[in-house]
């Protein structure tokens, strides 16, 4: 008996004498929320729509350029069929008509190149843009999470593999998303203005094939 309690009172001793653990405290946020209506996205966003604008333009250029080809291909086509003409200059023509052709499709292909180098070039700059600010707002994260004295924080936006948030249910409370918001839009400028998403190339050649087409 006298061993036993010995044992139980030098367990309850070495119990006392471990370091004291804090108490644990979750909060949640929406980091998509919290990036989306984020000042800096907003301006972001209003730079990229101003690119896309001005590669739209290029692009309706560029067009522009080919469809006065076509023409000038179509004017050939009908002189190299016209019987007024001479035999030779009906095959001067036809010749001319071909190198047109050659000379539509490289166009053609200039447009497309363009059209999807700009698009891709945009996307690296709004995949650099939310990188770096999602670091950003994980700092503020960080902050106000310490100085709620959380040892945890979960993002809420985020899908499972099931296609469901990562958080099922969280008590407002606990839940940091609008001080987040508050803090990172402290110096929120107007918001801007919309435009448009550049397309690929609007002129076709009226039955011609492209020489490396079958």
């Amino acid at each position: 008996m006298k061993k036993s309690l010995f044992a139980l009172l030098t367990l309850v001793a070495a119990a006392v004498s471990l370091p004291a653990q804090p108490a644990f405290k979750l909060v949640v946020v929406d980091m998509a929320k919290v990036y989306d209506n984020h000042y800096k996205t907003e301006e972001a966003n209003a730079k990229f729509r101003e690119a896309e604008q001005k590669a739209q333009e290029q692009i309706d250029e560029l067009n522009k350029q080919g469809q006065t080809m076509v023409d000038e291909y179509k004017d050939l086509v009908d002189q190299s069929k016209n019987t007024v003409l001479t035999a030779e200059a009906r095959s001067k023509a036809e010749a001319d008509a071909q190198k047109k052709l050659e000379e539509i499709q490289r166009k053609r292909n200039e447009v497309q190149n363009f059209s999807v180098n700009t698009r891709n070039s945009l996307q690296q700059r709004i995949k650099t843009h939310r990188d770096l600010l999602l670091e950003e707002i994980a700092k503020v994260v960080n902050d106000l999470a310490k100085k709620r004295g959380a040892t945890l924080v979960l993002d809420k936006s985020g899908p499972t593999l099931f296609g469901i948030s990562n958080v099922i249910y969280a008590d407002p409370s606990y839940d940091i998303t609008d001080e987040v918001l508050k803090e990172v839009n402290k110096d929120r400028p107007p918001p801007a203005a919309a435009s448009t998403t550049p397309g690929a190339t609007q002129f076709t050649v009226p039955g011609a094939t492209p020489p490396n087409k079958p």
